[in-house]
């Protein structure tokens, strides 16, 4: 993994739920990522709390943890120059209502609580989800 260069998205349960994993994605390659991992995979509320843990304390930390566990998630790492920037840009404001037209989450959230989409907010923070979710081997860079 180089710094600068990947980060980590998980596509929510609400999304998966209403079945737009595929289109998601389709968007994500048309903006030039490249996916180097990808995992379906439902967070028990331990593993939940453990990703969202700098959130604790704030007054939607339990609801997040509760419904990030509540169905599957589609996690990847992405590949691309400028990576995190760039990705924050294509999926939007956390709330929908405040996202630019044909963003992810303009196109495939509901609210701000089912949001659609995970991207990381640092370069340190890609690295350290990206290992959280996926183990050396199932990480593909060239």
């Amino acid at each position: 993994m180089k710094k600068g260069n990947i980060t980590l998205t998980m596509i929510k349960p609400f999304a998966v739920k209403e079945h737009h994993i595929g289109e998601i994605i389709t968007q994500i390659e048309k903006a030039g990522f490249t996916i180097r991992a990808l995992n379906m995979t439902q967070l028990p509320a331990e593993k939940a709390a453990l990703f969202y843990s700098e959130h604790k304390g704030k007054p939607f930390y339990e609801s997040l943890v509760q419904f990030m566990s509540s169905g599957p998630v589609v996690a990847a790492i992405l590949e691309k120059e400028n990576a995190v920037e760039d990705f924050r840009t294509l999926i939007g404001a956390t709330d929908p209502s405040q996202s630019a037209e044909g963003t992810i989450r303009k196109l495939y959230a509901k609210d701000k609580t089912h949001n659609a989409i995970h991207g990381s907010d640092s370069d340190e923070s890609a690295i350290r989800e990206a290992r959280f979710f996926f183990s050396s081997m199932e990480q593909f860079f060239r």
